[in-house]
């Protein structure tokens, strides 16, 4: 089975990689990215470097990776490609025979736009996080009178806390709101020691299987993982997702409120930077993904094994002129 990857300098690529070489299968991994010098490049057989997902020559090179490759199955590891490639899902797994696995670009929308987080979560009756665009002066003197400060400030597209900032006054408030583009407000919830990122894996708008996690954080990145074992967390999740209707993986980053009830403040619409620490724990969702999507195996909730997970770096030594062999497409 040929599986290629995409993003193989992102954390994410990397963990996508990093879990296939978990699964006990003759797998042959091709990884893309952008930077010949992306450590993921050389955990695989074949790699190749392709233009950025923004270029007009993106989707272009994506087809020809496929017909070169011919890749079983197309997993994608940056933000920035999904609404691309779900745009274009139907006509590539048409043409090369492929299975990508991605969400609807509807799903991909709700997820990437925090501010169609917000009105998503709203409209299903869940609790959500008071959102509000700065440039509406109203809605926002309203979100401070009504919730007060510390309120968060953060880009409405966006991804890994970049450019994500809390803000205690109004003068710093209005200071980060020039340094972002298209930016939000949000109201600030629980704290740093409550944090938690759920993954579950959909499909027929059932949430076949899930995890939960408590995380800290270093540089918007999980650096340590507590397993979680709650009803009400679980419950929650299964509830999100299956409204969601996203098609595999998904991932919910959540916080508690005063009440004790969990409140979405990020959906990601993909699998996440934690993918290879769960399938350490039991939950190997790229696994489950291959056997649901290559052989129709139903997909079973796994045990979890209860594990603290320390993560730290490593490092990938190559010959220097190694990357100058990789070949572009």
């Amino acid at each position: 089975m040929k599986i290629l990857v995409t993003g193989a300098g992102s954390l994410l690529g990397q963990g996508i990689i990093r879990t296939l070489n978990k699964i006990d299968k003759n797998l042959y991994l091709i990884a893309v990215d952008v930077n010949p010098y992306s450590a993921g490049l050389f955990w695989v057989k074949e790699k190749y470097i392709i233009p950025y997902a923004n270029s007009s020559e993106y989707l272009e090179s994506i087809k020809k990776l496929l017909y070169k490759t011919k890749a079983d199955f197309l997993f994608i590891g940056t933000d920035v490609e999904l609404l691309c490639l779900a745009k274009n899902k139907i006509n590539l797994e048409k043409e090369f025979n492929v299975k990508i696995v991605v969400s609807d670009s509807s799903v991909i929308e709700i997820a990437d736009d925090k501010l169609k987080t917000s009105v998503f979560l709203k409209q299903h009756g869940f609790f959500y996080p008071e959102t509000v665009d700065p440039n509406d002066n109203n809605l926002l003197q309203n979100l401070i009178l009504k919730k007060g400060f510390p309120l968060i400030v953060k880009p409405r597209v966006g991804a890994r806390s970049f450019q994500v900032k809390k803000v205690e006054n109004e003068n710093d408030l209005n200071n980060e709101i020039k340094k972002i583009k298209f930016p939000i407000v949000q109201e600030y919830i629980g704290s740093d020691l409550n944090e938690y990122t759920a993954s579950a894996l959909c499909f027929d708008n059932k949430c076949n299987a899930l995890i939960i996690l408590r995380r800290d954080l270093r540089d918007g990145n999980s650096y340590r993982t507590y397993h979680v074992e709650n009803k009400l967390f679980e419950n929650r999740v299964r509830e999100w997702a299956e409204a969601l209707n996203p098609f595999g993986p998904v991932n919910f980053q959540f916080r508690i409120n005063e009440k004790g009830e969990p409140i979405v403040f990020e959906i990601n619409a993909r699998f996440s930077g934690t993918t290879p620490l769960r399938a350490i724990m039991g939950f190997n969702e790229i696994d489950m993904c291959i056997k649901k999507l290559a052989y129709n195996e139903s997909i079973v909730q796994p045990i979890i094994k209860n594990y603290t997970i320390l993560r730290h770096w490593s490092e990938t030594v190559i010959e220097s002129s190694e990357p100058e062999t990789i070949k572009k497409i």
